[in-house]
This record gives C-alpha cells, structure tokens and sequence, in this order.
C-alpha cells in the first residue's frame, strides 16, 4: 500500500508537470521518499523555466509588432513624398535623388517585413495552421504571384499539371516559400527564359520542383545560398536582400520538410521543395 501511494504521488506530479499544471508545495520528507523530494524540486525548477520562457516568448512578440507598427506610418510616407517628386520633375539631378530614395524606402519596407518574419519564426512565435493542401494549388498560387516580374522581363513560367499529391502544410506560408523561390528564378533568369514548375512524389516525401535557365550557382557558393542575408558573387548587381531563401528553408523546415538545390554557373538551377506525405491510416 505504501508503495502504491507513492507511485501515485510521483505519477500525479508527471502529470501535472506535462500539462503545465505543476505547483510546488510543501512536503515533510518524513512523509515522502527522498527521490519524491527531488523529483519536485527538479518540476519545480522546470516549470519556473517554462513560465520564464513563455513571458520572454511573450514580450519579443509585443517588441516586434511594436517595431513593425511603428515604423510602418513614416516610412508609407517616405514612399509616397518620393513617388510625388518623381511624378514633379521629369529630369535632372533631383529626379535621380527621388529615384534612389524610393528604391532604398522599399528595401527597407521589405527588409522590416522580413525580419519580422524571421523573428516570429525563429522564436517559435507563430503557429502554423496545417491542413492536407494541394501541392499543384500552391505551385499555381506562387506562380501567379511570380508572374508580373516574369512579364516584365520576357520570362515565361510554366506550371506542369500532369501530377498533383497533397501534403499537410499550412497553404499560406508555403505558398510564400515557393514564391521566394520563384521570384528568385525569375530575378537572376535572362530576358526571353522560362521557368517550370512541376509536383513530385517518392515513397516518404513529395514537394514541389523549380527550374529556372538562370545564370546558376558557383559550386562553392550552394551550401551558403541559404544563410541569412546572403549575397552570391553572380547575384551582386541584382536587387534584393538575401534574407528569401533563408525564408523559404525555414518555413519548410518547421513544417518537417527540406529544401535542397542542383546548380550548374551559366546552366540554371533547380530546387525541390519536400515535405513529408501524408500518412494514411
């Protein structure tokens, strides 16, 4: 009976420690065994670091809505004063100075977008709200979003329809890493190229394929094209930040998935996008 009311105690603590229900109290160790004594102790301490943990995860939250928020009226702003003076003069030095400020206001608006992003992902921040989505639907959504800079430059962006699977994703935030992928094939292809996108499918994942007739990726640059705010040597004269694929490789990473890339410098790239299948009961 002893025995039996002690394995009780200490499953009762576990319990409580797993659903985050655990408070310490007072125990006379004349009462209780030793290990029962150290085991509080140690949920104690544990759930303490829990709590601690929620309220830093809490208060980064409010610092970058705060940031976003704030920064988000005078640099709307910036952008519209610019667009005004480059609509007011036509020509000359001024007109040159109206260009560069708008250039530089919208890197900003996108630099303070992504890392808030970033934030929200690295810290655990955000939730994704998964659902068994279609693979060939999210290819098309991030074509489609793809498709006005591809316009602009001549380049056509083919989807290919002749698969389809579905996976649980959260449809939104793939979409956007597919899209980085995309506008990133379509930012460093030549005038008159194409791009194609195609669904695969292997016996433990399938994802999503982008190939593009770009400019490539040196063979020593690849395993670096995913860092953080990184530049390649080929891609220096382009716009951008280099903070998309960082992006992309995280938000399929916290869904379980990867991201890897085939490259040869002058003969384009390919990416697939992977995500583990959906398990059938």
């Amino acid at each position: 009976m002893f025995m039996r009311d002690e394995y009780q105690i200490l499953n009762k603590m576990l319990d409580d420690a797993i659903s985050g229900d655990f408070r310490e109290s007072r125990f006379d160790e004349s009462e209780l065994s030793k290990l029962q004594s150290k085991l509080m102790r140690y949920l104690s301490s544990a759930s303490m670091s829990e709590r601690r943990l929620q309220e830093e995860k809490t208060r980064i939250e409010e610092l970058i809505t705060n940031i976003s928020h704030q920064t988000k009226t005078p640099l709307t702003n910036i952008m519209m004063y610019s667009q005004l003076l480059e609509e007011a003069v036509t020509d000359g030095p001024v007109r040159e100075y109206a260009e560069e400020i708008s250039l530089q206001s919208r890197k900003l608006d996108e630099l303070i977008k992504a890392l808030v992003k970033m934030s929200r992902l690295e810290t655990g921040i955000f939730q994704f709200q998964k659902k068994e989505t279609s693979l060939l639907e999210v290819a098309g959504n991030a074509a489609a979003q793809a498709a006005p800079r591809a316009q602009e430059k001549g380049i056509c962006i083919t989807v290919n329809e002749d698969h389809d699977v579905t996976v649980m994703i959260d449809a939104k935030w793939v979409t956007e890493a597919v899209f980085n992928v995309v506008d990133n094939a379509v930012k460093y292809s030549g005038e008159g190229t194409g791009v194609c996108i195609s669904v695969f499918s292997y016996e433990m994942f399938s994802g999503i394929r982008v190939s593009d007739q770009g400019m490539g990726i040196p063979e020593d640059e690849i395993p670096k094209v995913f860092s953080r705010f990184y530049r390649g040597s080929v891609a220096s004269d382009k716009e951008g930040i280099g903070v998309g694929l960082y992006l992309s490789r995280q938000i399929i990473e916290d869904h379980g998935g990867y991201i890897k890339v085939s490259s040869k410098e002058g003969q384009g790239s390919t990416f697939d996008i992977c995500f583990p299948n959906v398990t059938k009961l």
